[in-house]
């Protein structure tokens, strides 16, 4: 078997702060005396919502938080990722930061200058909160639209889709897409099919973030497969928060199979544990994907990303030298 840590991969769902490294969060913790409460199994979206919140408290510095996205790039890396798209919500910090443009130019800079630094390439993905007005959305559309020539290359939406579906943040995607950005909002993770429909259809998604409750609705997935929606998948996010009871009962290999494209990703990091390439290397021995498949999802990651066509040209000629060496 080849080896994984050599087959070019983009990460596209990877949430800034949720993929600090632990020890990160522990001397951040102790140095500015905040209390985090211990990182242990999740027994519901709330308490991981939780925990991630408390992570972003540890960030009171800007040096704080370029640290985080360094390490973050510096871990795609060390992956074997050509590209990151890590996702940001930027009002998380405006209380420690300052303004929202502030934060979002901070991180954008940060990105820049890490990505240089380790030799692979960035965007970022501005993201929107759907359990805070949708008019919020806009606001942050907007900013995201401003930062698209300065390397926000996506919008999202993320938190609790089971009380928040997509329609009301209709007007938010459109303002993005009109921008050039990607629609790339979380759905299919905590509800079911109509999440993903809502997705399609008001948000007019590119990528689904999680998108893997789709399998619930054959004619669902068969929309996904001929409009080429690329699904972003974290496996193991998707058993430690009971979206499936075991690896095993993955929705990855049955939306490949229906000719779903699917990109694999690590979620949050710093809560569920692996990184990148350890959800490559789940891929491989618990769900039994041959390097056939593990080439076909990197593709997916890389053609589906917002990286430059010059970085996915030369991604996905290592892809093709990966499968032929």
């Amino acid at each position: 078997m080849r080896d994984l840590f050599a087959l070019p991969k983009a990460h596209l769902h990877v949430h800034l702060e949720g993929a600090m490294r632990p020890a990160t969060l522990t001397e951040m913790a102790q140095t500015y005396g905040v209390e985090v409460p211990p990182i242990t199994g999740f027994g519901s979206f709330t308490e991981f919502s939780g925990m991630y919140l408390a992570a972003c408290q540890v960030v009171i510095k800007p040096e704080d938080l370029a640290r985080i996205v360094d390490e973050v790039v510096e871990d795609a890396k060390l992956a074997g990722a050509a590209y990151v798209e890590p996702s940001f919500y930027a009002p998380h910090h405006n209380d420690r930061l300052g303004a929202t443009e502030a934060v979002v130019e901070m991180v954008l800079d940060f990105l820049a200058a890490s990505a240089e630094r380790h030799g692979i390439a960035a965007g970022l993905m501005l993201a929107g909160d759907r359990t805070i007005d949708p008019s919020d959305a806009v606001e942050q559309a907007k900013i995201a639209v401003r930062y698209a020539d300065r390397g926000i290359v996506a919008f999202g939406l993320a938190n609790d889709e089971a009380i928040w579906p997509p329609e009301p943040f209709a007007e938010a995607f459109a303002i993005a897409r009109e921008g050039g950005l990607l629609s790339t909002p979380h759905a299919g993770e905590l509800a079911g099919p109509a999440s993903v429909r809502g997705a399609l259809d008001a948000l007019k998604a590119d990528r689904v973030q999680h998108g893997v409750r789709a399998i619930e609705d054959p004619e669902l997935v068969k929309r996904l497969a001929d409009e080429g929606v690329c699904c972003d998948v974290c496996p193991t996010s998707n058993v430690l928060l009971s979206v499936v009871p075991t690896m095993a009962a993955s929705a990855l290999g049955p939306l490949l199979d229906a000719g779903v494209p699917c990109s694999v990703n690590a979620d949050d990091p710093l809560l569920f544990g692996p990184g990148l390439l350890e959800e490559y290397e789940v891929c491989r021995t618990e769900l039994g994907f041959d390097d056939d498949r593990m080439a076909h999802i990197a593709r997916c990651s890389i053609e589906h990303s917002g990286a430059a066509d010059d970085v996915k040209a030369s991604a996905l000629a290592g892809v093709a030298a990966w499968l032929a060496s």
